[in-house]
């Protein structure tokens, strides 16, 4: 009988920059290892702010410019049935932390963790929301989500048991 993929779900505020960034930067890295059968991936956000909306055009933009694809992505707000479903939920920053701390039940706790524990090079405890700001923004992002998913992926590696 095959064992359950191990889930991962990505959240920031709106699931229009940040988190839909992670999923299709950590989609790309898992499919190139050949990870595809033990892993799946979604992301979501705290608010309910762009349902069914595609990630900001910046952020796919930027994504593309390095090989990759977040046009088939669309925004959703985390539901409860996602602290079932997902062994790893990882989030973008403090505030999104604090958000899903609270809606979580208890016994889903330890799944939370923010993404940039996982970075292997950058100390920054979060990853800023380039919303608001210019290219640069979304180009810091990005060099902090793929650091973080270089780490998530032998995090993965690990808990999967791939070799």
């Amino acid at each position: 009988m095959k064992e359950k993929p191990y889930s991962l779900l990505f959240v920031c505020m709106g699931n229009i920059c940040r988190s839909p960034t992670a999923h299709g930067v950590f989609r790309h890295k898992v499919r190139a290892d050949g990870l595809d059968a033990l892993v799946t991936i979604d992301s979501a956000g705290t608010h309910n702010y762009h349902p069914g909306d595609p990630p900001d055009a910046r952020s796919q933009a930027h994504a593309e410019k390095r090989g990759y694809v977040l046009s088939d992505l669309r925004a959703r707000q985390i539901t409860a049935d996602d602290f079932d479903l997902h062994d790893l939920i990882l989030v973008m920053d403090w505030d999104n932390l604090a958000l899903v701390q609270e809606i979580c039940p208890p016994q889903h706790q330890r799944k939370l963790r923010r993404l940039t524990e996982f970075c292997l090079v950058s100390d920054s405890p979060v990853v800023p929301d380039p919303y608001y700001g210019g290219s640069l923004g979304f180009e810091q992002t990005l060099d902090l989500i793929e650091d973080a998913c270089n780490g998530l992926l032998r995090h993965v590696r690990r808990a999967t048991g791939a070799p």
